[in-house]
């Protein structure tokens, strides 16, 4: 009887999206196991470090926690450290992705509209660009600490909620929140912009989604515990021009490549009323909830969920093989033998996803 790879699925961690966390990497464990590829064992945690790691059975590891611990660098250093492969982006990666100013100075080096950004100045009640605007960490995901502000009235007290977090969040010993300002995009007439997400698996982008949330906001309630957010698909009722489609991906695929990205990510832009796109963020870790993006765009190429956990595991000990084989000073013929055997394991995965669609 073949012995299936065994699969650590780390979730929870000590950030706000917690809850999230544990929702995806519940989901990513019972679908490696659904694929019957993989023996996959859910681990809740809050922090770790390398020797709980190391003491922990597994050929791969799967972490899924969201937040700047999670999935901005520090747990993806602690992976490093113990060498065995991991789904995801690098320390490095995470770090620049996790980090919302830094993600638009690489859109801007590669060509891509994003709007100009300042860091809020909390010893200022005066919005340092014109109004609307929003506000938000620049360290966090989900709409979390977000504040739109429409008038100086707003902003102010906008400034003054956030003094009272950094108190609060001092108070108990955490650091205290950076956060940015950036101008509002709005769409036609005057109308909220157009929400659009590209999801990227393995270098690759998926079908473009459009979310239209009821209030005009796409905020933790509407993302994750709302059923009143309307989902657009390319392929089935995404309403976009061919032109705009292709090119909302193209520019996720070279975003993803310019920040040294792997495996999966989600990037998110706005569509203004003259049609064009502008970046938002990018997410290295986007949920894999019941109301999340990636599996909902990877569900219409054929992919449901055990496929795609599957697809992202094989691809993680794949890319982990090549490197060994390099390493090893194994020459060229051993990593090209390497990157045949990752290449037609790729092409099988894609194979059975498609059956399993």
């Amino acid at each position: 009887m073949t012995t299936l790879p065994s699969v650590l699925v780390l979730g929870g961690g000590p950030d706000a999206e917690r809850e999230v966390s544990i929702k995806s990497s519940t989901a990513i464990s019972s679908a490696l196991n659904a694929s019957g590829r993989f023996s996959a064992k859910l681990e809740i945690i809050d922090r770790i470090d390398a020797s709980w790691l190391a003491a922990q059975p597994a050929d791969l590891i799967f972490p899924y926690l969201h937040g700047p611990w999670g999935e901005g660098g520090p747990l993806q250093d602690i992976l490093e450290s113990d060498t065995r492969p991991y789904v995801g982006t690098d320390a490095r990666g995470s770090r620049g992705a996790m980090d919302k100013v830094a993600s638009k100075v690489f859109a801007m080096d590669a060509g891509i509209q994003t709007a100009p950004m300042w860091i809020l100045s909390t010893r200022d009640p005066v919005c340092p660009t014109r109004l609307p605007v929003v506000i938000k960490p620049v360290h966090e995901g989900s709409t979390i600490g977000l504040h739109v502000c429409t008038s100086r009235v707003e902003y102010a007290e906008a400034v003054q909620k956030i003094l009272a977090e950094h108190t609060q969040r001092l108070g108990a010993g955490l650091d205290a929140r950076v956060y940015m300002v950036e101008p509002m995009i709005r769409g036609y007439s005057g109308r909220p912009a157009r929400e659009l997400t590209v999801g990227i698996v393995n270098g690759e982008a998926l079908p473009v989604i459009e979310i239209k949330p009821k209030d005009g906001l796409y905020d933790y309630d509407a993302k994750y515990v709302r059923d009143d957010t309307q989902y657009f698909v390319e392929g089935v009722d995404l309403e976009l021009a061919e032109a705009l489609v292709k090119k909302l991906k193209k520019l996720t695929v070279r975003l993803f490549r310019q920040m040294g990205l792997r495996h999966i990510a989600r990037a998110d832009f706005l569509l203004d009323e003259d049609g064009t796109p502008w970046f938002l963020e990018i997410n290295t870790t986007p949920g894999f909830t019941d109301h999340s993006l990636v599996p909902m765009a990877a569900r219409q190429i054929g992919l449901e969920m055990p496929a795609l956990c599957a697809k992202l595991a094989e691809t993680a000990l794949n890319d982990s093989a090549i490197g060994s084989a390099a390493q090893a000073g194994g020459g060229e013929a051993a990593v090209l033998a390497t990157s045949t055997a990752a290449a037609d394991a790729g092409a099988t995965v894609g194979t059975d996803s498609h059956d399993e669609g």
